[in-house]
Order: C-alpha cells, then sequence, then structure tokens
C-alpha cells in the first residue's frame, strides 16, 4: 500500500487558501470602488422579504 503524501496535502491546503485570500482582497477591492454592488453575490434578489403564511 502506497504512503500518503503529506507534503502535497499540505501544499494543497495552503494553494487553496491563498486562492480564497486573493478572492476575498479582490472582493473587497471591487467594492470599495463600487458602493453599490451588492455585499453578498451569493444572496437570493428577494430573500430578505418576509414569508407569507398560508391560513
Amino acid at each position: 500500500m502506497a504512503k500518503p503524501n503529506y507534503q502535497f496535502e499540505k501544499r494543497q491546503k495552503e494553494q487553496e487558501k491563498k486562492r480564497k485570500k486573493a478572492e476575498k482582497a479582490q472582493r473587497k477591492a471591487l467594492g470599495a470602488q463600487d458602493p453599490q454592488a451588492p455585499e453578498d453575490p451569493q444572496q437570493e434578489p428577494g430573500a430578505d422579504l418576509p414569508v407569507q403564511e398560508e391560513s
């Protein structure tokens, strides 16, 4: 059975962290340039509207 390559896994995790950090910095920079941009692009439009209950 092959040994697990822990260095590879660690490097993959570090690269993922670095990529996420860069994406976050880019979003933050874009937000500073365009104050009209939504803060959470994942949120669906109308998600903050109250839900009507059926009687």
